[in-house]
């Protein structure tokens, strides 16, 4: 799949506090794609699925 066919979303929770720092992602089955909502064209992250699973714990321990 191209970067051009992921279908990218942002939390619900980015509309909250700070709107304009927030990140999207577009998940597939063997990679988690991430970019910062300002930037789309700029750079880009990607991660395997258990990667961002601890990434997420991590940070909603926080």
């Amino acid at each position: 799949m191209s970067t051009a066919e992921l279908h990218w979303f942002k939390s619900s929770y980015s509309d909250s506090g700070e709107p304009g720092s927030c990140l999207e992602v577009a998940p597939t089955p063997t990679t988690i794609h991430i970019r910062d909502s300002k930037n789309t064209e700029g750079p880009r992250l990607a991660v395997t699925p258990a990667t961002w699973t601890a990434f997420v714990t991590y940070a909603a321990d926080r």
